[in-house]
Order: C-alpha cells, then structure tokens, then sequence
C-alpha cells in the first residue's frame, strides 16, 4: 500500500556491515571477509560459493562456537591486498577487471578454471600489491 502520510525510513551507509561468523571460524583483523553460502562470514579462500563483504575491522575469534556466536564488523571500499604470482598475477592492465580471491589476504588475475570467487573490482596495482573495491 503507498503511503498515505510520512514515514520515517531507515537508512545505512551500505559501508559497514556486522556478521555472524561461521562455527569454528577466527578472522584476523585487516583479513578480507566474505559470506558463506548460509550467509555467515568466514575468511577469504579459495572457494566458489563465497561473496566478498569487506575488510575485518576487528580480530573475532569463534573457533570454538556455534554459528552466530561471535559476530565481527567488516568495512567495504577499496583495500590494498597482495597479488598472486606467475599466470596469476595482476598488473595494470587488469585495473578495471574482477579480482579473484586465493586467500584472505591475496587476490588473482584469473579465477583458476572457476574455482575461485569475486573479490571485487581492480582500481590499481602499484609497489604496495593490489587495490580492490570491494
């Protein structure tokens, strides 16, 4: 129904989010974080079924808690991680492409035959590694 008199919308920044960690799970602060597949953040890795959320803004250990247990504030924007090597690694040709995640720290050129997912966009690759916008 549309609205018939003001209403006081929420909003967010769509810049900081805050997730449950997956069961057994410790994520580092600065780690690229990403969701699972039952929504819940784990470190980045090689896998094809994670979706980039941000960087870890904290050190959130759950390694021996239930899904839910601990949650951890993640950031998005564009973030310095170090490049892959050999076929993999990114130069400044690639600024404009998809970046793909090898670990929660490392991102690639390629996704290694699809078995990899989607850190974000390249926005420059200079001597400190990688900037991706997640």
């Amino acid at each position: 129904m549309a609205l018939s008199k003001d209403r006081n919308t929420k909003r967010r920044d769509g810049v900081s989010f805050n997730d449950p960690l997956a069961a057994s799970t410790r994520i580092f602060a600065g780690a690229l974080v990403c969701l699972n597949a039952a929504g819940n953040a784990v470190p980045g890795a090689t896998s094809t079924t994670l979706k980039a959320r941000g960087v870890a803004q904290e050190y959130v250990d759950n390694s021996a808690g239930a899904a839910g247990d601990q949650r951890v504030a993640t950031r998005r924007g564009v973030f310095n991680f170090a490049n892959s090597a050999s076929a993999d690694e990114i130069t400044r040709a690639d600024i404009g492409v998809n970046a793909y995640i090898v670990d929660d720290q490392t991102v690639a050129k390629t996704s290694a035959t699809n078995t990899r997912s989607v850190a974000g966009v390249i926005r420059d690759v200079d001597s400190d590694g990688v900037w991706v916008e997640i």
